[in-house]
């Protein structure tokens, strides 16, 4: 992913209505849905997970209540 929307949402409610925020954010910034979405690893304690149309990944390099959604043209390839 070259390009992706930093989103932070420390809210209460569960993750699925965060990545909905942000996704609508994003759709409407770039004109286009995300379909990948990375956040840290205690908001996936078990582990990775597809919601919706977007696979949500974890990774350290995440801060807590931050989700970082983008576009990955057919890959699976972790943060960098």
């Amino acid at each position: 992913m070259d390009v992706g929307l930093l989103w932070h949402d420390n809210g209460a409610e569960d993750l699925a209505i965060k990545l909905s925020r942000a996704a609508a954010r994003y759709r409407a910034r770039f004109g286009q849905p995300p379909n990948v979405c990375y956040v840290h690893p205690t908001a996936l304690p078990n582990g990775d997970k597809k919601i919706g149309a977007i696979q949500v990944r974890s990774s350290p390099k995440i801060l807590r209540h931050h989700l970082w959604l983008g576009y990955e043209t057919g890959s699976t390839s972790a943060v960098s």
